[in-house]
């Protein structure tokens, strides 16, 4: 952890500004050992392997269950790659890399730091990205090297932040909610009036076949699977797809055009077999996965706060929300 992370640190439990208490060890820039303090109730957080450790006394199991699944994949596939960027930028279209340059930044979930790497590269002045799980140490490993980025362990539900971000994100996260729109007022609570916020989400349309095959298979089966033998299984289906791929959803293929999930699978081609299995891992490890109609989402935004509402239809099977918060910040700002 950096000390410039501070300032927008705030105690999951009262919300309280956080101070540095105790300094173990240090390597570089980084605190790697230490102790937080917060202003308000004198609530106690440790700073771990770099990563403050900042959760909340009370966080819902599924929650913490489904963090702890979802670390096994990402302490699995731990490399950071090229095609991340274009994966990224498709996703929080119309959102580009120009509207993250010189802007304090919040992400909500950030598994292995993919993104927090980009939003810091883009040039962002700083960005705070929050996951409940082990994973955090991931990330940490991977954007340590990088001024502005600082990685916090916590509760998108309860952000450990203070309400000063210009832009927040989240991708992949809040349909792995137990409430996603809960999920997605929290990625609001984090700006201040006037800023702009993401979320990335499956969608339920062309997506009915999952619901009512890969679901029931899932929630019965492999969301219990150890991950080892996860990963073998998950071989299987990421086989048939890297050869449909290969075949059929081929750049310049004329019998793409013709088949599901066209946009998706052909924005795949030239993924290495083992993305390709993380991919199908990602669907099978998870407690819970929602599948949202444009209706559902649109629904989160049914608050006058919200302005500017766009949903984008992302690949033919999910929905990107884009708005603006306009209302009173909720905290002292940070200067620009």
């Amino acid at each position: 952890m950096r000390r410039e992370a501070l300032p927008y640190l705030a105690c999951p439990n009262c919300a309280s500004g956080l101070s540095l208490s105790e300094t173990k060890s240090e390597e570089g820039a980084h605190i790697m050992e230490g102790r937080l303090t917060c202003a308000g109730r004198g609530c106690a957080f440790s700073i771990t392997r770099g990563v403050p450790i900042l959760v909340p006394g009370r966080v819902d199991s599924l929650m913490t269950e489904t963090a702890a699944r979802f670390t096994e994949e990402w302490t699995r596939w731990t490399e950071l790659r090229s095609y991340y960027e274009r994966q990224f930028l498709g996703w929080v279209a119309p959102i580009s890399r120009s509207d993250f340059a010189g802007r304090v930044v919040f992400e909500g979930g950030c598994g292995k730091g993919r993104h927090t790497d980009l939003v810091a590269r883009f040039g962002a002045k700083d960005v705070v990205a929050v996951d409940l799980g082990e994973s955090a140490f991931v990330a940490f490993q991977n954007t340590r090297d990088l001024e502005n980025a600082h990685i916090v362990m916590g509760d998108l539900t309860q952000p450990p932040v203070r309400p000063v971000f210009d832009l927040a994100f989240s991708v992949g996260v809040v349909h792995h909610l137990p409430e996603p729109r809960v999920g997605a007022q929290s990625v609001a609570s984090v700006l201040r009036d006037g800023g702009k916020m993401v979320v990335w989400v499956y969608g339920r349309e062309n997506n009915e076949w999952i619901v009512k095959f890969v679901d029931p298979v899932r929630n019965a089966i492999t969301a219990r699977f150890p991950s080892r033998p996860l990963k073998t299984l998950s071989s299987i289906p990421a086989a048939a797809m890297w050869g449909a791929i290969q075949l059929l959803y081929r750049p310049g293929s004329s019998v793409a055009k013709h088949l599901p999930y066209r946009e998706y699978f052909s924005s795949m081609y030239g993924f290495p077999f083992d993305e390709l299995q993380a991919i199908v891992f990602d669907q099978l490890v998870t407690p819970v996965a929602h599948y949202l109609t444009k209706a559902e989402v649109e629904s989160w935004f049914d608050d006058p706060q919200y302005q500017g509402l766009t949903l984008r239809w992302h690949n033919e099977m999910s929905w990107t929300a884009t708005a603006t918060v306009a209302r009173p910040a909720k905290g002292d700002a940070l200067s620009a």
